[in-house]
């Protein structure tokens, strides 16, 4: 049925562009709407909140990086859209919380890829039983999606960080290289940039420092990455 569709907001200022994107979209199984501002974006988000929103980063009025800010941690992920397609603009929408980047004009197919990899994770886990995982005082809720640091504050993750995260933590003391991590956290297909996971664990590395100096994702030159700490598996409440 058509309202059980993922919906997704195509939010760009381009009246084409969301034309041919939504169109695209919809053929494919999605309920897809479009913005051509923030502000309309806000209205839609309003009246049903988007499974995912296809965001542009140069917009009249509060641009995609505004916007980008603002929402990240606490609404539906992101797929960034930029005509500028300059690398330092990518990694700048990756850091606010973006979960994926593709520069204009970009390929229908493409974005339908980048789509249903970023939607696919969170459904999964949705579905999973749930239970957390602990290390060194940090907790994460794989069913609410949550990381709460040993001071009891809870830490904002994108949903690509969260994906991350839970890969590094279901295999302590494993060498993961950047492949098996991106199959793992963003799905076997997803067409995702190298140093778009550079970004993702560096953003990472920030938001697990809470000041003890302990160094929970390991860099190993060649091999690729370690989550060097015991990790627990916790069931029913906290």
């Amino acid at each position: 049925m058509q309202s059980e569709a993922p919906r997704i907001l195509v939010v760009d200022d381009d009246p084409g562009i969301r034309e041919v994107l939504c169109d695209y979209l919809a053929q494919h199984g999605y309920d897809a709407v479009g913005a051509a501002s923030a502000a309309e974006m806000d209205r839609a988000v309003a009246t049903r909140a988007p499974d995912l929103i296809v965001l542009d980063l140069m917009m009249p009025g509060e641009d995609g990086l505004s916007v980008c800010r603002r929402m990240a941690g606490k609404g539906p992920p992101i797929v960034m859209l930029s005509a500028m397609g300059e690398d330092t603009d990518r990694i700048i929408g990756l850091e606010l919380g973006a979960d994926d980047y593709l520069a204009k004009p970009c390929n229908p197919r493409e974005l339908l890829a980048r789509v249903r990899a970023v939607l696919r994770r969170p459904r999964e886990e949705a579905a999973t039983d749930g239970p957390a995982l602990g290390f060194a005082g940090w907790r994460l809720d794989l069913m609410r999606r949550e990381l709460t640091r040993p001071d009891g504050q809870v830490v904002g993750l994108s949903a690509g960080e969260f994906a991350l995260l839970r890969a590094f933590a279901e295999r302590p003391g494993r060498v993961m290289t950047r492949d098996q991590l991106l199959e793992r956290a963003r799905g076997a297909d997803a067409d995702v940039f190298d140093r778009a996971m550079d970004v993702q664990i560096s953003r990472l590395r920030k938001k697990l420092d809470d000041g003890s100096g302990l160094e929970m994702i390991q860099t190993l030159r060649g091999e690729g990455y370690r989550f060097d700490v015991k990790v627990e598996r916790h069931r029913g409440a906290h």
